[in-house]
C-alpha cells in the first residue's frame, strides 16, 4: 500500500514538473522575443551612452562620460572649462509639461466618453468602441499630417471660422505648442477611453442607484463612488497616454515644426543629424529612467490605496 502511495506521489510530482516544463516552453518564445527586440538593444544603448563620440558618426571604444556631462554642461571655447546650461532641461521639462497637458486632456474627454459608451445597450457598446478605434486602422504619420492639413492657416478649420464670421483673420494654430498637444491628444484618446470604459463596464451601477437613495447629488456619487471604483481603469488609461506622449516624435515634428523641441525629436537630431551617438543614447537612457521613475511611483500609489482598502 505504501509503495503504490509513494508511486502515485511520484508520478503526481512528474506530472507537476511536465507541466511546469510545458509551461517554460510556452514562455520561451516571448522570452526570446523580450531578450532579442527589447533587452538587447537596451542593453546597446546604455553601453553606447559611456562611449566616446566618433569624428564622423557611430562610436570609440573608449569609457566616457561625456555624453551625460552634455546634459548638463558645455565647455567654455576660451577657457575649455564647463559651464552649467539648461538647453536640455527645458527640452524634457516641456516635453513633461506637454505630455502632462494631453493626459489630462484625454482624461477630460476620454472619461465622459467611455461612461456614455458603457451606459448605452449592450447591442450598441461595440460600434461605439469601433467608432474609437477605426482611426487606429490608418497610420499615425497619415493622421498627423491630415491634422495640419485641418489646422492650417488655409485649413478647413480657419475656413469655417471665417465663413461664420467668428474670427476676421486666420488663427495660427499649426507649428504651435498648442498644435502639438492637439496632435498627442488625438494620437493618445484612445488609449484613454479603452481602459475607462473597460473599468466602468464592469461597475455596479446599483452602487449609484444606492447613493441617489441617499440623497446624494452627482457629483457626491463621481467623486466618491464611481471614480474610486474606476480608479484602475483611469491609472492604467493615464500611463498609456502619458509615457508614449513623454517621447512622442511625429507630433512635435510635424505639428510643432521642428521649432520646439521635445525629448523624441531631440534624440532623433542626435543620431541623424548631429551624429552624435553616445549623447543620443545618454537621452535615451535618461528619458527611460524618467518612465521607470513614474511607474514606480504609480506602482507604489496603487499599492499603498490597495492596502487602504484592505484596511477598511
Amino acid at each position: 500500500m505504501a509503495a503504490l502511495i509513494a508511486t502515485g506521489n511520484s508520478q503526481q510530482e512528474s506530472a507537476a514538473g511536465l507541466t511546469a516544463r510545458q509551461r517554460g516552453l510556452l514562455l520561451l518564445p516571448a522570452l526570446l522575443a523580450i531578450a532579442i527586440f527589447l533587452v538587447l538593444p537596451l542593453g546597446f544603448i546604455l553601453v553606447y551612452s559611456f562611449l566616446t563620440k566618433g569624428t564622423y558618426g557611430g562610436v570609440v571604444w573608449e569609457f566616457s562620460l561625456a555624453a551625460y556631462e552634455q546634459f548638463l554642461f558645455e565647455r567654455d571655447l576660451f577657457t575649455d572649462e564647463l559651464v552649467f546650461h539648461a538647453s536640455y532641461l527645458q527640452i524634457y521639462g516641456r516635453s513633461v509639461l506637454q505630455a502632462l497637458v494631453a493626459t489630462i486632456a484625454c482624461l477630460a474627454i476620454g472619461f465622459p466618453t467611455a461612461y456614455y459608451i458603457a451606459t448605452r445597450p449592450a447591442a450598441q457598446r461595440n460600434m461605439w468602441v469601433f467608432l474609437i478605434t477605426v482611426p487606429y486602422w490608418v497610420n499615425l504619420l497619415i493622421r498627423t499630417v491630415s491634422m495640419l492639413f485641418i489646422i492650417r492657416d488655409e485649413g478647413p478649420l480657419n475656413s469655417i471660422l471665417l465663413g461664420i464670421g467668428l474670427i476676421s483673420e486666420p488663427i495660427r494654430l499649426a507649428y504651435t505648442d498648442f498644435a502639438i498637444g492637439l496632435g498627442l491628444v488625438y494620437s493618445y484618446l484612445p488609449f484613454m477611453v479603452l481602459p475607462i470604459y473597460a473599468a466602468i463596464e464592469r461597475f455596479d451601477f446599483r452602487l449609484v442607484e444606492a447613493g441617489h437613495d441617499l440623497y446624494a447629488d452627482r457629483w457626491t456619487i463621481l467623486r466618491q463612488i464611481i471614480v474610486p471604483l474606476t480608479r484602475p481603469g483611469i491609472v492604467a488609461g493615464s500611463l498609456l497616454v502619458f509615457i508614449p506622449s513623454l517621447g512622442s516624435f511625429i507630433a512635435p515634428d510635424l505639428l510643432g515644426g521642428g521649432k520646439n523641441l521635445m525629448i523624441g525629436n531631440t534624440i532623433a537630431l542626435q543620431f541623424q543629424s548631429s551624429r552624435n551617438w553616445p549623447f543620443g543614447s545618454a537621452a535615451a537612457v535618461i528619458l527611460l529612467t524618467l518612465v521607470l521613475i513614474v511607474l514606480v511611483l504609480f506602482a507604489r500609489r496603487a499599492q499603498q490605496a490597495a492596502a487602504e482598502q484592505g484596511r477598511q
